[in-house]
């Protein structure tokens, strides 16, 4: 698994997939991160509209050509604190 700067970058408008999730209906399912809160995604799917909560997930974002693996627990901060201290 590799750890990409992907932390400290903008996340929404990103493509998503969740690959593990304490939510068994989310796993592999994958959409567009449409807005983001300190705890949570808003994620645009073909049919819908969801917020999942970091913490229960992990996401594979496509980054510089590379898949990147990242734990939502290392994503839980308010997006424009997490910028900054994830640098």
């Amino acid at each position: 698994m590799e750890y990409e700067p992907i932390t400290s970058d903008e996340l929404i408008g990103r493509t998503v997939t969740i690959i593990e999730c304490t939510d068994l209906s989310w796993v592999n399912q994958s959409g567009l991160i449409i807005d983001e809160t300190q705890h949570t995604f808003l994620i645009e799917t073909e049919k819908k509209q969801k917020r999942i909560a970091k913490q229960t997930a992990t996401f594979a974002f496509e980054y510089h050509g590379k898949k990147i693996i990242v734990k939502g627990t290392r994503l839980i901060y308010r997006p424009e604190d997490r910028i900054k201290k994830t640098r």
